[in-house]
């Protein structure tokens, strides 16, 4: 009987079982679910910019008094069926982007991107009452991505490019740790969407290069989902995601909301933004 060569011949040995894949890997994240937040509209907020032009017209002016510019954008982050979910906005039914802006060339980088951020989604009025005063501050837990903008154009890039030495902007993207519980508010012009990471995922042509590339910046987290009663539910690696999972999800704002089910069409990240 003919020998079988060793390259086909099985080993004995059973593989590893229950070995760990930890290895420095940053803190667990805890994700609690979509409806754990409330979410409601205040004034309308226009646009400091009519138009593109005007809005590289401005960068340049701000270069020339007060040097590179500086923004901060938050990827906040909830959980919907166990699959996580980051909250972004949606302006005049046309463009994506991420809660935040630039700062004044005068604030701290992280005291003034809170004040950013509560101008964008801090509750007022009524909703106000809802939040509480330890919900009113904002858990920056650590920075995902820095983009640069070499000169007084849209493109921006992951890197410095060579031979620049004196970008005209550049924009940090922080990974923001929600509470348990938090109000919302989105300015009635704009709309607040939960889109989830599969729908991001190599989608530039719908979200452009910045906002697709979040859940690559995600990826190295582990997440532990929550139920509205506190309990995990389940975690990564290894927790199958729930098949009732949709598209993205409005949550506030807009005079439509028949979009709610994810059939947006025609929408894209806003150019330079």
């Amino acid at each position: 009987m003919a020998s079988i060569p060793p390259e086909y011949q099985q080993s004995t040995n059973l593989p590893p079982t229950g070995l760990s894949f930890n290895e420095k890997q940053p803190d667990t994240i805890r994700l609690y679910p979509l409806s754990n937040y409330t979410f409601g509209t205040k004034e309308a907020q226009p646009e400091e910019d009519p138009s593109v032009k005007d809005r590289l017209k401005r960068l340049e002016e701000h270069y020339e008094h007060h040097g590179m510019r500086r923004t901060c954008e938050a990827v906040l982050v909830c959980h919907e069926h166990n699959h996580p979910h980051v909250l972004m906005l949606q302006i005049a039914n046309a463009f994506f982007k991420l809660p935040g802006d630039y700062l004044h060339h005068d604030q701290e980088e992280i005291a003034g991107f809170k004040a950013r951020l509560n101008e964008r989604l801090a509750p007022t009025g009524s909703l106000s009452a809802r939040d509480t005063p330890s919900s009113a501050d904002w858990t920056v837990h650590s920075t995902l991505a820095q983009w640069y903008r070499p000169n007084f154009e849209t493109f921006m890039y992951p890197y410095l490019p060579p031979h620049t030495t004196r970008p005209k902007e550049c924009k940090k993207l922080y990974f923001i740790q929600l509470p348990h519980t938090k109000v919302l508010a989105v300015p009635k012009n704009m709309k607040l969407l939960a889109v989830p990471l599969f729908e991001l995922y190599d989608n530039t042509g719908r979200y452009g290069p910045q906002l697709s590339a979040i859940p690559h910046y995600l990826s190295r987290y582990r997440w532990e989902f929550v139920d509205e009663e506190g309990k995990v539910v389940a975690w990564t690696p290894g927790a199958p995601v729930d098949e009732r999972v949709g598209g993205a999800k409005v949550l506030a704002g807009g005079d439509d909301h028949g979009e709610a089910n994810g059939e947006m069409q025609g929408v894209k990240a806003e150019e330079g933004a």
